[in-house]
């Protein structure tokens, strides 16, 4: 995968950079820290230079979640309150007010969760469906998304322009971050839907 990256790098530049990082946020398995830190070190030996890889990963990183928000208006609230009225509802334990909940508190914090999810692996991607499904309007998601991807993207691509060859190893510190992070993020999920489980069944 790192070898395919960095060959379209080489080959495209700053579109190269664009594209990855735009099925990057659609496709989250393919590591945005190899391409942001090591299109940081291609500032060091072609005409690419930091200001121009951090326009175009950013404009990769809006271009891939409005797709995905795009995906969540489609999957609508009120299809998956159909969802959740039938059998798949009945099964998982949840009902219509749960996804109506969940509305109301994606509209109270989705400012704040489109932001600081960008920092976050996988969920920086994830996040844009349930802000196209809670019906978030697309300036300030836009604006919120261009603002935290702008963050990672200009932190990323600097480190590897400074520590130049040896990117590799800032994507080594990374890939354990995302790691910690995952398993932070399962263990999370495991105890909210054990909790919300178990409180259902005893309802």
């Amino acid at each position: 995968m790192q070898e395919i990256i960095i060959a379209l790098m080489n080959r495209f530049g700053y579109w190269g950079i664009l594209l990855l990082i735009a099925i990057e946020n659609i496709f989250p398995p393919i590591p945005s820290e190899v391409i942001l830190t090591f299109g940081g070190f291609m500032t060091t030996y072609t005409s690419l230079k930091v200001p121009g890889v951090i326009i175009f990963s950013t404009i990769g990183s809006l271009i891939g979640a409005v797709l995905l928000y795009g995906i969540g208006k489609i999957f609508n609230k009120e299809r998956l309150m159909m969802i959740v009225s039938g059998r798949i509802g009945r099964v998982l334990r949840l009902k219509a007010q749960d996804i109506e909940s969940a509305e109301q508190w994606f509209e109270k914090r989705g400012n704040g969760a489109v932001f600081f999810c960008r920092f976050v692996p996988i969920v920086r991607s994830l996040i844009s469906i349930p802000a196209g499904m809670s019906e978030m309007r697309i300036v300030p998601f836009v604006l919120y998304t261009t603002a935290g991807s702008l963050i990672w993207n200009t932190v990323l691509v600097v480190i590897g322009s400074i520590v130049g060859e040896k990117w590799e190893s800032v994507v080594a510190k990374m890939d354990a971050y995302s790691n910690l992070t995952l398993i932070v993020l399962v263990i999370v999920f495991v105890s909210v839907a054990g909790g919300f489980y178990f409180h259902r069944k005893k309802q």
